[in-house]
């Protein structure tokens, strides 16, 4: 299953063997409502009533980071870095699941958001 920043729960807060462990909180709230702040996406970064969400069920136990790898599959050739993962038990985005268990349900509930400015 690609994902575009499992890293981060890995190495930053499971496996990290340097410095404090980061707390998992501090992780969510970084890769949540921070990032979608910074951006100036106030409907989305918080499990609250009214918001957009996408949710990640983890096992963390299970997680298991490959390595990167650049694959052409944008128009034009062009190309983009995925990274496989183990441990995501499902991702959920608006109300509907769209991985199980690292298999895609077909479910396609998001859309592309663009810039306003």
């Amino acid at each position: 299953m690609p994902r575009s920043t499992p890293r981060c729960c890995a190495t930053g807060f499971r496996d990290r063997t340097r410095g404090p462990r980061l707390p998992l909180e501090y992780v969510v709230k970084a890769q949540t409502s921070e990032t979608a702040d910074f951006f100036g996406f106030r409907d989305r970064g918080r499990l609250q009533p009214g918001m957009k969400a996408d949710v990640n069920v983890i096992d963390f136990d299970g997680l298991r980071l490959y390595a990167p790898q650049m694959i052409f599959d944008l128009p034009a050739g062009g190309r983009r870095l995925v990274q496989h993962v183990d441990g995501y038990d499902m991702t959920i985005c608006s109300g509907t699941p769209i991985f199980e268990k690292g298999e895609e349900t077909g479910a396609r509930p998001g859309k592309l958001v663009r810039s306003t400015g």
